[in-house]
């Protein structure tokens, strides 16, 4: 009996055994069939470009399954040069940042002078000629890229020949009220001079009025882009004092070589970096803009800047090095702190007092002694001549 269960097992075992031969074959040829449909199929054969199918046999209840595991695979693709540059951020606005710093010194040097004086009789009649070369306008625009891109040019010393604009009884204007000091107030009365000559009464906010002329008031708005250019006559607002300005003439435009800022030299020769906001423009400059810079060393150094400009003379520092610098009238030592693009900023070892200069300034030792020397080769040349 115990052998026929045996025997009976045993078939039973050979029958189990034929069954899954016949299973793996089956499968093994469906799956060979289905493996020329995909490569017969165009769509499929892309597909399967990207696909690593791996086979694996489980075996659930007493019988195989095969199942085809899809591996995830990452496609790099290169964008065109277009989509690249639209998806790049734009400028950074410290351009138009109304919080932005007067400079970027903390110079000890005062912003008041309490000189006192009045409106010079020297005005501007209503111009009839200017400059033959017209500066194209460039459309003022929100984007930061567009205005560095005008401002930067390298040609803009011409004052452009734009409309002037109106000045109006009621208008909000800065005006003159000492050489170094300028103040908001309101035009109250235009005063027409029996010779045409145009004054304007302007009463302060700060009381007390005035009677100026049109190149000892300014635009109390923002200027437009196109109305910029090297040598333009403007007010600058105090750093320590947002209500009292300074006069001083733009001489470097936005540019890369500058981090995108102004650079104005103030009537009392200090430069300072500012942004768009913190100048503006004076209403009706003189022709010759120099005429309106008090006589002394910083106009004849405004004279040789704008002459030699876009060149103009710059010596290279390094912070630590030192030499001497005009103080008071007199060369002292002083060391340089930090070097901020046409700027430096120094420390004198005497009294420690700090401010940043132009590193083309008439008071450093260098520039001093090369002066001194071309004036002198001028003067041999002279007497030669003669």
């Amino acid at each position: 009996m115990e052998l026929d269960e045996l025997e009976t097992r045993t078939l039973e075992i050979k029958e189990s055994r034929r069954r899954v031969e016949n299973k793996r074959k089956t499968d093994s040829e469906e799956e060979r069939d289905d493996d020329e449909m995909m490569s017969e199929s165009p769509c499929d054969s892309v597909h399967s470009m990207h696909e690593t199918p791996s086979k694996a046999t489980k075996w659930e209840n007493g019988c195989d399954s095969l199942n085809l595991i899809k591996e995830a695979v990452v496609v790099l693709t290169r964008l065109p040069e277009y989509k690249i540059s639209a998806l790049r951020p734009p400028t950074p606005p410290q351009f138009y940042s109304e919080d932005e710093s007067l400079s970027s010194s903390d110079s000890d040097m005062p912003w008041e002078s309490e000189e006192d004086s009045s409106d010079s009789d020297f005005s501007v009649l209503n111009k009839t000629s200017k400059s033959t070369t017209r500066t194209p306008a460039v459309p003022t625009t929100s984007n930061n890229s567009n205005v560095f891109a005008h401002c930067s040019h390298e040609t803009t010393k011409i004052r452009p020949d734009l409309p002037e604009e109106d000045i109006k009884v009621d208008m909000m204007v800065l005006a003159r009220r000492r050489p170094m000091r300028w103040q908001r107030g309101k035009i109250v009365e235009i005063i027409t001079k029996e010779d045409g000559r145009l004054k304007y009464k302007v009463s302060f906010e700060e009381k007390g009025k005035c009677l100026v002329s049109g190149h000892h008031i300014a635009f109390d708005t923002r200027p437009k882009v196109e109305q910029l250019y090297v040598g333009a006559r403007v007010v600058v607002r105090c750093q320590n004092n947002k209500f009292r300005f300074r006069p001083g003439i733009l001489a470097e435009l936005p540019s890369r070589k500058n981090q995108f800022r102004f650079l104005v030299f103030m009537d009392d020769h200090t430069p300072v970096y500012v942004g768009l906001p913190l100048f503006h423009l004076v209403c009706r400059p003189l022709d010759e803009v120099l005429d309106d810079v008090p006589d002394g060393p910083h106009k004849c150094f405004m004279r040789q800047y704008l002459k030699d400009w876009p060149y103009p003379r710059l010596n290279k520092y390094r912070a630590g090095q030192s030499f001497n610098v005009e103080l008071n009238g007199v060369q002292q030592r002083c060391e340089v702190l930090a070097v901020d693009c046409s700027l430096i900023q120094i420390v004198f070892q005497e009294n420690q007092r700090r401010e940043w200069i132009f590193r083309g300034s008439m008071r450093l030792e260098h520039i001093a002694r090369f002066l001194e020397l071309k004036e002198r080769e001028e003067a041999k040349d002279d007497s030669d001549s003669d």
